[in-house]
């Protein structure tokens, strides 16, 4: 039989018995499959948005009414309450002091010492603080001693010192107009002072004219002009740069022309130690005397009760220069130094006419001695 291979080795064409017998040509490999690979994951559907369900209508014949919540008023303070307050940082510095000092120890030199020391820190001044140290000394030395003790010296000390000071301003009916010059540094309170000092002489029934002599800022001839549409009270100005002196005068006159019983008049605020300033204040004065020689009949010196030691200068000079006859405290709003209200009665005995604690017409009130030493010293009432 023929064989299917040549020499060699190399296939040959199989013959007809190769094909008839089944040795024909080998099978084609099968083609290469490619490897499986994973389906790539179908996106993930977008989630369907939320829809709110659409408030029922309200039927026309049932209107929705919105009724007003009531007003809450707030609960009126009492006065003795916003003194109290006002004077908080004083009261606090010295009972925290007297408290810390006076604990259960018979009392010596050293406590004595100690408590002059606060005492002067809280401005009530070294005459003051030494008058208040001899009278708790005073037959205590080497006994028990309790803090509220040392209180009640401290206040009745106090109130000794302001009670012939505390005076309020008396408007002679005779002078009519009586005239009122209001002084003071920069932001004193003074243009507020004369709003809130006109509020009460209108209650009172008396006919007001006010004459706005901080003729430098067209802000305080405008906030006068305020108070003045407030009260009722009729304001007497020129234009900003006016001088003050010559509106004074004017003043004056218009202010008896018409019959009234007050005549309330603003000044520029000035520091005490600009000379050239003090001498306008003085020419406002020198001026007024030209057509009233007993005017101004009282000059109001308006200090701000957180300046402490810079009030006692204040005092001193504007009292040189335009002849002060009364105070008024203001700004005692808790961050005061109230205590240098007490060196200055201690020191220049000047009547204090008022004090304020706020920006509103009821927050400035007559003085009263009792009040204050108690407010100072710490107590409730």
């Amino acid at each position: 039989m023929a064989s299917d291979e040549s020499e060699g080795g190399k296939p040959q064409k199989p013959g007809f018995f190769g094909r008839l017998f089944g040795r024909g040509e080998a099978p084609a490999p099968a083609p290469e499959v490619p490897p499986a690979t994973a389906p790539e994951p179908a996106p993930a559907p977008e989630p369907a948005p939320v829809v709110a369900p659409e408030p029922e209508p309200v039927p026309a014949s049932e209107p929705v009414v919105v009724q007003p919540a009531p007003a809450v008023e707030a609960p009126k303070v009492s006065w003795w309450d916003r003194l109290r307050g006002g004077l908080t940082r004083s009261s606090s510095a010295i009972g925290q002091g007297i408290t810390g000092i006076f604990t259960k120890r018979k009392l010596d030199a050293a406590m004595l010492d100690e408590l002059e020391d606060i005492l002067i820190q809280a401005d009530l001044g070294v005459a003051m603080a030494t008058r208040i140290r001899d009278a708790v000394g005073k037959g205590r030395f080497d006994k028990d001693i309790e803090p509220s003790e040392v209180k009640d010296v401290l206040a009745r000390e106090v109130e000794a010192v302001l009670t012939p000071v505390a005076h309020p301003i008396a408007v002679d009916a005779g002078k009519t107009p009586f005239v009122i010059l209001v002084v003071g540094v920069n932001g004193s309170g003074k243009t507020t002072t004369i709003g809130k000092l006109a509020t009460n002489f209108v209650r009172d029934g008396k006919k007001v004219v006010l004459a706005a002599g901080d003729t430098f800022r067209a802000a305080a001839i405008e906030q006068l002009q305020i108070w003045g549409a407030r009260v009722g009270a009729q304001v007497i100005s020129r234009p900003q740069g006016a001088d003050a002196a010559g509106l004074a005068f004017d003043a004056i006159r218009e202010a008896k022309e018409q019959g009234a019983d007050i005549l309330l008049m603003d000044t520029a605020g000035r520091l005490q130690n600009r000379a050239e300033l003090m001498a306008e204040l003085e020419k406002i004065v020198r001026v007024m005397k030209k057509i009233d020689d007993s005017a101004p009949h009282a000059v109001l010196l308006v200090l701000d009760a957180t300046v402490g030691q810079n009030a006692m200068s204040q005092v001193e000079i504007f009292g040189r220069v335009a002849g002060v006859t009364g105070l008024v405290m203001t700004k005692l709003d808790g961050t005061a130094r109230g205590g240098i209200l007490v060196a200055i009665a201690e020191k220049f005995k000047l009547p204090v006419h008022y004090i304020g604690v706020g920006e509103g017409a009821d927050d400035l009130e007559p003085f009263t001695a009792r009040d204050f030493a108690r407010a100072i010293a710490g107590f409730d009432a």
